[in-house]
């Protein structure tokens, strides 16, 4: 224990540098904007600046921004969902039930600040947890060979098919569409080509910056813009803002059981911040004293889910740095944002990379007292960019994405790809199909592909090793479970409506 603190302080000191500083604050104020303007979101932000990270000074900094954008956007989403009824970012749409019932009765200002404190204190909980928690996490990832790898990456494809919202079924599909993306190009062991179809601009596999860029970024865009429907805020003024002792006796026990929920929900692949804000506040109701107050306007139904979502925004560095394996659509860019600065993630980055490792541990801190300042003081601020209309903020945008993509490798494909899969993406949003686990699942592929042809050598042609191995079993165990579990719910569903479902 004491050996994870001298390395976090160690992490502190880096992340204290000017440079990186100024990388944080940057990041910190962005992921506040783009989590106040509702349709943006961390994923979308993430993907467009991707391209701006590849010239930065240093991995570490480029990595503190990225990182700062992500948990900033959990900030700053709760604006929206307090005061418009409408999420800044998908984590936040549990805060809408209760923040804006809060803000109709006046009481917006104590729901604000003790969505931003609770964050705060979740954030700074769940930093010391994950200094604690990631050597364990690299040590114990150590030991894994492509049988465990293998196990691990269909549990994680089991996890972002049946967790990642919606139905099972529309996760699977997108999982294999995902699967499918992955293997395009040349096999590496044969040197035969796959799905290529005798493009050659594609022999080397599909790009995975501008497609997540195509997916999340111009996707997101062409369908906020199709949308015409306006939000109106309740509530011009905050008016008083720091909670009541009442409030403060309220949310006490909320904010550290989210947090507690949080983390250990975004160790989870597959789970992320919007499953741990929905079991923060499903245990809250059923625990309170008053249950009647929930969906009216109850502090605990904001305290607890804001704080949930920060935390396991936090938590779910853990298996992308340890594991090399992102946990949700975030991590899954932050991956590629990673792999652009050469800073391979996974068990042997506390050996190679050990100042980033450390560095964005610690900035976390930083940004979390940074985010307090910036979201307490300032919140008049970003209530008045809620008025900033969708048509000029999205071909500003769009314009980034496009020279950004071209500015990375100077390759027009490239560009071709952003635009394709920028046009997938808004299919996918109007069919209402969730492109999260289709990118896990691509960048899961070439983990499986890889660990199967290996653990198939390991075992003569046959894959029982991996059966009879016990962490690789274990997985493969819940794997089944996971799905099971799922397909029983899904089945039983069916049986009550009385009709099969629809894809769309």
């Amino acid at each position: 224990m004491i050996d994870a603190f001298e390395k976090l302080l160690y992490g502190l000191s880096l992340s204290l540098e000017p440079a990186n500083l100024l990388y944080a604050l940057i990041g910190s104020v962005l992921g506040t904007l783009v989590g106040v303007l509702p349709g943006l979101g961390p994923v979308t932000t993430i993907a467009v600046l991707l391209p701006v990270t590849y010239h930065a000074g240093s991995p570490l900094g480029a990595i503190i921004m990225l990182a700062s954008i992500y948990y900033g956007a959990m900030y700053g989403g709760s604006t929206t969902s307090i005061l418009l009824k409408v999420p800044g970012e998908a984590a936040s749409v549990i805060t809408c039930i209760d923040g804006y019932q809060m803000a109709k009765k006046g009481r917006a200002g104590p729901a604000l600040a003790i969505a931003a404190i609770g964050s705060f204190i979740a954030g700074t909980l769940a930093v010391c947890a994950l200094a604690l928690v990631g050597p364990a996490f690299a040590k114990f990832a150590v030991s894994f060979g492509p049988p465990e790898y293998f196990a691990l990456a269909l549990f994680g494809l089991a996890l972002c098919a049946t967790l990642s919202g919606g139905s099972p079924v529309r996760g699977m599909c997108m999982v294999f569409a995902g699967l499918l993306l992955g293997l395009v190009g040349v096999d590496t062991v044969t040197g035969v080509e796959r799905y290529t179809f005798g493009v050659m601009a594609i022999s080397d596999g599909i790009d995975l910056v501008p497609m997540l860029m195509g997916l999340f970024g111009l996707g997101e865009i062409l369908h906020n813009l199709d949308e015409k429907e306006e939000s109106s805020l309740v509530a011009s003024k905050v008016g008083r803002l720091f909670p009541s002792r009442e409030d403060w006796n309220e949310s006490k026990g909320p904010i550290f059981r989210g947090s507690f929920i949080g983390f250990i929900i975004g160790l989870i692949p597959g789970g992320g911040a919007i499953l741990g804000s929905l079991l923060s506040y499903t245990l809250e109701k059923k625990i309170s004293k008053k249950p009647e107050e929930f969906g009216h306007g109850a502090i605990a139904g904001v305290a607890g889910p804001e704080s949930a979502n920060n935390s396991a925004a936090t938590a779910s560095f853990i298996p992308l740095l340890t594991l090399g394996i992102p946990g949700n659509a975030v991590t899954a860019v932050l991956f590629a944002g990673l792999l652009i600065q050469n800073v391979q993630p996974g068990p042997l980055m506390l050996v190679k990379s050990p100042d980033v490792f450390w560095g964005v541990i610690a900035s976390m801190y930083v940004g979390n007292i940074m985010l307090l300042i910036l979201n307490l003081p300032l919140v008049g601020i970003w209530v008045q960019l809620l008025r900033v209309p969708s048509w000029i903020l999205s071909p500003a945008i769009l314009l980034i994405a496009i020279f950004g993509t071209y500015s990375l490798r100077s390759n027009f494909t490239d560009v071709v790809t952003l635009m394709v899969f920028g046009a997938v993406g808004y299919v996918l949003r109007k069919a209402r199909l969730d492109a999260s686990p289709l990118i896990m699942a691509f960048i899961l592929a070439n983990i499986l592909d890889t660990s199967l042809r290996q653990s198939l050598l390991m075992g003569d042609g046959s894959l029982s090793i991996v059966f009879f191995r016990p962490i690789s079993a274990t997985m493969l165990a819940c794997a089944a479970i996971v799905i099971g579990t799922q397909a029983y719910k899904y089945i039983r569903g069916q049986r009550m409506l009385g009709e099969p479902e629809t894809i769309a």
